[in-house]
């Protein structure tokens, strides 16, 4: 995670990355021959990478990396899953993802499938029969014995693979740092590693993991996310549409940091002048100008007009309607006292029937009152349109040209008072606090709500269960990895941290950040893979996995402690109690002799036993 630096009040954009469907590769010979080179998996709850432990610069880095999600709606086949990069864009159907860890634990183990059937295809190895190739994967940190029985039958039973070695992504990428460093072991350190749903704290002593004291806090990316897209939410209610996931986490990744002192920086935040230059405005994407809302001073007078001109024209057509419907009726009146006139009697009485009238009297009222209207109307048309002809020049224009500079001031004074709206600035997120405010949920969980310990009290809970010798030895080898590690600051802030849990002058050191903490775990992996040829120690074969069982484990520098299942001997009070028991039964046996006799039942009309002494 790199901070965004520049000027001040600079625009940043949303990249909205859309991942691009994995090709599918084909096997180089050299992870065929002279044997099948080891495929090293690291499997995230976040991210899957997975490549070839082979030595060359092709093989360096993995071929595929790819969201740890399955998307497959009700009903749909098998075939029609998309898995990993297959999705170009989460948001659509974010409400259909499935992924197979619960926290960080694999427990979807259909899920699972589905990832390594990814990962298998894409790499090009064939999958008919069995796969030949040995598999390294990374597990949780004290993984369940009952998940690791299941994944261990998953990758035996399904996909018959030859060797199968487990080890800790973080311990992976803590081996992989002392290697490049040149560090002899046994090492002997403190890691701490943060990831998508938690974190933790790994004593690491005289090249083991000491599981016993290893500490888990429940806080990791994801939880970061959702408390930045709650206060952008509350920040900008009109904008929630547009505060995905995705897009959190992008903020995350590229603008947010982890503040050495939180309450000191908080203040540094009151400054307007701090604020100006360090917040950062995200533009959200736009479509050109809403109409009626966003229009300048010039665009809302033309509107105006263009509504009155038309409101005009729609009233004149209502009049020259109503006019039209006046003169027709008028007509039609005269028409029937055209009737009277001519002394047809009863067609006039009969058309006076028809108009609803009673009398001759009542028909010359209606006549003389719509000709008094139509005459009006007349009248009044002649006037507009003896006031709608064009002006004569001199006074006329001189008053036109003086009322379009009046209109103009008009419009500068509106200006100057009623500044345009900036619809791009108008879909803008400040982020200011917020930069600082997301990441301190590792330290601080109380600001989600959780109960719990934040990461450096975990690592002070943790030294404080050591003797100081030997908390003397993990502070001088104090390792920070994980992908939600990335923050700049953290550094500091751990060596902050540990100054002040430390016993006056004594010494520690933070050995800094992996050199690619979302990328060392896999690194480490396949660096143990090329050191430790397989069946090797560190390797469980398919004769252990019948033997021993799926829960078995092939301890290794890099790997978790299996359970010593130690059957405790029974107490000399134990033996005592179960020999007297034992002689008590065998008198009862020998003093009590049962005699069983078969008799008829007279009531039921069974057989009934009579026990006899």
């Amino acid at each position: 995670m790199t901070s965004a630096t520049g000027a001040a009040c600079k625009i940043f954009q949303f990249q909205d990355v859309k991942s691009s469907p994995d090709p599918v590769f084909e096997a180089k010979k050299e992870c065929l021959h002279p044997s099948p080179a080891p495929i090293v998996v690291d499997n995230g709850s976040f991210q899957t990478r997975a490549g070839w432990a082979c030595s060359g610069e092709e093989f360096a880095c993995p071929r595929l990396q790819f969201k740890s999600v399955a998307a497959r709606s009700r009903g749909a086949a098998r075939s029609e899953t998309q898995v990993g990069n297959d999705i170009p864009n989460l948001e659509p159907l974010r409400w259909l993802l499935k992924s197979q860890f619960d926290r960080n634990v694999v427990v979807n183990f259909e899920i699972q499938e589905l990832m390594l059937d990814y990962i298998f295809v894409h790499l090009g190895v064939e999958t008919e029969g069995n796969v030949e190739h040995p598999l390294v994967l990374t597990e949780a940190p004290c993984n369940p014995l009952h998940c690791r029985q299941m994944m261990s039958e998953l990758l035996f039973e399904c996909y018959g693979v030859p060797q199968v070695a487990y080890g800790v992504d973080s311990l992976f990428s803590f081996y992989n740092n002392n290697t490049q460093c040149g560090l002899k072991p046994p090492h002997t350190g403190l890691v701490i590693s943060s990831g998508y749903h938690c974190s933790h704290v790994l004593p690491f002593i005289n090249g083991r993991l000491d599981a016993f004291n290893c500490k888990r806090v429940n806080i990791g990316g994801s939880h970061t996310a959702a408390y930045m897209q709650r206060l952008l939410q509350l920040k900008y209610p009109a904008h929630q549409a547009a505060i995905t996931p995705s897009r959190m986490e992008e903020l995350l990744h590229h603008h947010c940091y982890v503040a050495v002192d939180y309450q000191q920086e908080l203040e540094k935040w009151r400054s307007a002048e701090f604020y100006e230059e360090e917040v950062h405005r995200m533009q959200l994407p736009f479509s050109g100008k809403v109409a009626g809302v966003f229009a300048s001073v010039e665009e809302r007078q033309e509107r105006r007009v263009q509504q009155l001109r038309r409101l005009e024209e729609l009233n004149n057509r209502h009049r020259e309607e109503r006019l039209q419907q006046d003169q027709e009726r008028l007509d039609t009146l005269l028409a029937v006292q055209e009737l009277m006139e001519e002394g047809a009697v009863e067609q006039f009485h009969r058309r006076l029937m028809e108009l609803n009238m009673d009398s001759a009297e009542e028909l010359q009222s209606y006549i003389h009152k719509l000709s008094l209207s139509l005459e009006q109307h007349r009248l009044a048309r002649v006037e507009i349109t003896e006031l709608e002809q064009p002006l004569d020049e001199g006074d006329g224009v001189n008053q036109t040209e003086a009322d379009l500079g009046e209109e103009s001031a008009q419009i500068e004074n509106v200006d100057k008072i009623q500044p345009v709206f900036n619809m791009a600035e108008y879909h803008q997120l400040f982020v200011g606090t917020e930069r600082l405010r997301a990441p301190e949920v590792l330290f601080r969980p109380s600001l989600i709500g959780e109960e719990q310990m934040g990461l450096l009290e975990t690592l002070q809970f943790v030294l404080e269960q050591y003797s100081p010798e030997q908390q003397a030895l993990m502070a001088e080898n104090v390792f920070l990895t994980g992908g939600n590690l990335m923050y700049p600051g953290v550094k500091e802030r751990v060596e902050r941290e540990l100054l002040a849990m430390r016993p006056f002058q004594s010494h520690f050191k933070v050995v800094s950040l992996a050199s690619r903490p979302d990328l060392d775990a896999w690194f480490g992996a396949r660096e143990w893979a090329l050191r430790n040829p397989v069946g090797s120690e560190g390797w469980i074969s398919r004769q252990d996995y019948e033997e021993k069982g799926g829960e078995y484990l092939s301890e290794h520098c890099a790997s978790n402690i299996s359970p010593n299942m130690r059957i405790s001997k029974p107490t000399q009070r134990a033996n005592e109690v179960s020999l007297s028991f034992t002689e008590q039964s065998q008198d009862i046996n020998t003093a009590i002799s049962v005699d069983i006799d078969v008799l008829p039942d007279s009531d039921s009309g069974t057989l009934g036993t009579v026990l006899s002494q």
